[in-house]
C-alpha cells in the first residue's frame, strides 16, 4: 500500500511538471505570451529543460510508457526553441558600398553598480582601437552618471544625452558623432534617443529599458514593448534605425517577434556569431541564461562580429558590436 501511495505521488508530481512545461512550450508555439506565469518562464525557456528532463527520469523509472512519450516530446519541442536564437542563420548583406563603420556598446549597469567596470572596458576597447561610437547605458543612476562625467573625459564622448534618474530609471547614450536628441520613449525607466549623422545619413538611434514582464506589471511591460515596436515600425521604410538596450524580452516572447517584424529588424547578436551566448543573469552557464539585451538594426546595416562582455557587479553581460552601414 505503501508503495501505491508513493508510485501515485510521483506519477502525479511527474504530470505536473510536464503538464507546466507543455503550457508554455504550447504558448511558444501559438505565438502568444499568455498571462502570469507564461511570459515569465518564457523568458526561462531553457530552464525548463531541467524539469521536461526531471520528468523523464521519473517517469522511466514508473515504466509509465505514456509519461516517458509526453517527457521526450516536451525535451524535443523545448530543445528545439533552445537552440535557436537561429542556428544556421547567414548573415545578409544589404545593397549598395559600405558607407561607414559604426561599433556600438550597450550595459545595463545594475542600479549604477558597474559603472567603473563598463568604464574600463571603454578604455580597454579604445586601447585596441575599437572604441565604442556609441554607448548606450541602463539603470545610469545618479552615482552612475556622475562617474561618466568625471572618468569619461568630453574629449573622449563630446555628445552625451543622460537622463539623470536615481535607482534603475536613469539612461545614457554617449556618442562620439553628434547627438540630435529625439523625444524618446515614454517610459518608466528613461529610454531617450537621438538622430546621428553617419556616412551621409540620417540613421535613428534609441535606448531600450522597458519594465521587466514580472507578476503585477505584465501589462506595463506589454505596453513599453508596444511602444518600441511603434517606433520601429515608424521608421520602416525610412532613415536606417538602431535601437539598443536591455529589452527585458527573449526571442521566446511574441511581443519582441513582433518589434522586429513590425521594423523589420535583425538581431545583432544573431548574425555576428554570439546568437547563444545569455547576457542574463551573469552567471548562467549555457544553455540555461537567456538573452534580453540586444542591438537591433535595420537592412541598412550588417554586422561584422557581436560580442558579449561580462562586467564585476552587474547581473547583466554587456554586448559589443561592431556594424556597417550601406548606402
Amino acid at each position: 500500500m505503501a508503495l501505491r501511495l508513493v508510485r501515485g505521488a510521483v506519477r502525479a508530481a511527474v504530470s505536473l511538471l510536464l503538464l507546466a512545461v507543455s503550457v508554455v512550450v504550447a504558448c511558444r508555439v501559438a505565438g502568444t505570451d499568455g498571462v502570469t506565469p507564461v511570459p515569465q518562464l518564457l523568458a526561462l525557456l531553457p530552464w525548463l529543460l531541467v524539469p521536461a528532463g526531471i520528468a523523464l527520469l521519473g517517469a522511466a523509472g514508473l515504466r509509465w510508457r505514456t509519461g516517458v512519450l509526453w517527457a521526450v516530446v516536451a525535451l524535443v519541442v523545448t530543445a528545439w526553441f533552445v537552440r535557436p536564437y537561429g542556428a544556421g542563420a547567414s548573415a545578409p548583406v544589404p545593397p549598395g558600398p559600405v558607407v561607414a563603420h559604426l561599433t556600438v556598446l550597450t550595459s545595463n549597469v545594475e542600479f549604477g553598480q558597474a559603472t567603473a567596470g563598463l568604464i574600463d572596458e571603454v578604455r580597454r576597447e579604445s586601447a585596441r582601437g575599437r572604441k565604442p561610437d556609441l554607448v548606450f547605458v541602463e539603470e545610469c543612476s545618479l552615482h552612475c552618471s556622475a562617474l561618466l562625467d568625471a572618468r569619461l573625459p568630453h574629449a573622449l564622448y563630446p555628445y552625451r544625452d543622460i537622463v539623470r534618474e536615481d535607482g534603475s530609471k536613469g539612461s545614457a547614450i554617449l556618442s562620439v558623432l553628434p547627438l540630435d536628441a529625439t523625444p524618446g520613449i515614454p517610459s518608466t525607466m528613461a529610454m531617450p534617443g537621438a538622430r546621428v549623422a553617419l556616412g551621409g545619413r540620417t540613421v535613428r538611434v534609441q535606448l531600450a529599458h522597458p519594465l521587466p514582464p514580472i507578476p503585477g506589471q505584465v501589462d506595463d511591460w506589454r505596453t513599453e514593448l508596444g511602444r518600441i515596436r511603434a517606433y520601429a515600425a515608424a521608421g520602416r521604410g525610412g532613415p536606417p534605425t538602431l535601437i539598443a538596450g536591455d529589452f527585458n524580452a527573449t526571442r521566446d516572447h511574441a511581443a519582441f517577434r513582433d518589434l522586429l517584424a513590425a521594423g523589420g529588424l535583425r538581431d545583432s547578436a544573431l548574425y555576428g556569431g554570439a546568437a547563444h551566448t545569455p547576457s542574463w543573469p551573469h552567471a548562467a552557464p549555457r544553455p540555461l541564461g537567456v538573452q534580453i539585451d540586444h542591438v537591433l538594426v535595420s537592412r541598412e546595416f550588417s554586422v561584422r562580429d557581436a560580442r558579449f562582455i561580462g562586467l564585476s557587479d552587474t547581473d547583466h553581460r554587456a554586448l559589443l558590436v561592431r556594424l556597417d552601414l550601406h548606402g
